[in-house]
């Protein structure tokens, strides 16, 4: 779309910070579903199945995690089989090896600086080997601790149609994105984004016929 349309679009449906509220509300009437994917029972599993989940689909790492959980429970269970048994267990999440590596790595820190408790701060969860921001920023998330906003390839998307950012680094985006949305709604945001990025928006033909937030959107084609 040209930018002059763009331009014009964006002044159609209002300023972003006056949409901000009413796009939060109406994906959550939309999807009262919305939560993460990934199935954990504790802080530490939600960790690892986090970690598992780069490069990869979360039912994949729900049918890994579904055996290995039972397997493994405490930090320690990931240190006392060698590398390799470890790596067999992960395999079908794909970068094995490194993901082994990872966790092993993490699973030794938390034994050593955090009594084998996985921390709540962004700061101290990306001290943990193979936990970047965005991995760090879910599981602070989902432990009731949110610190930041979740960039995935859906969250980019989005807010970039929806005129919330035009940055395409996920740091930039993650920035604009706090400045804009209030803090109480950093948690759930993400996973509103994400849901309505699967089941309506679309990467290659978003529905937006179907779309509760088609007239607070400048990319809407309704």
């Amino acid at each position: 779309m040209p930018r002059s349309f763009v331009h014009e679009a964006r002044k159609r449906v209002g300023p972003k910070r006056a949409r901000i509220r009413p796009i939060i509300e109406r994906l959550q009437e939309a999807h009262p579903d919305a939560k993460i994917a990934l199935r954990s029972c504790d802080p530490l599993q939600l960790l690892v199945a986090v970690m598992l989940s780069a490069q990869t689909t979360d039912v994949n790492v729900n049918r890994v995690t579904t055996v290995l959980f039972e397997k493994y429970r405490r930090p320690e269970d990931y240190l006392a089989v060698p590398p390799e048994e470890l790596e067999r267990d992960i395999y079908a999440t794909g970068f094995f090896r490194q993901k082994a590596k990872s966790l092993r790595g993490t699973m030794k820190m938390l034994i050593e600086e955090y009594g084998g408790e996985v921390p709540r701060t962004l700061e101290e969860l990306v001290r943990l080997p193979g936990v970047a921001r965005k991995t760090a920023n879910v599981v602070a998330a989902e432990l009731g601790t949110p610190q930041g906003i979740v960039v995935d390839t859906h969250v980019r998307r989005l807010s970039q149609r929806l005129g919330l950012t035009r940055e395409e680094g996920p740091v930039k985006i993650e920035r604009d994105l706090m400045r804009l949305v209030p803090r109480e709604d950093w948690g759930r945001f993400p996973h509103l984004l994400i849901w309505h990025g699967r089941r309506v928006c679309l990467a290659r033909m978003p529905h937006c016929g179907e779309c509760a937030i088609n007239d607070l959107c400048p990319s809407s084609r309704v």
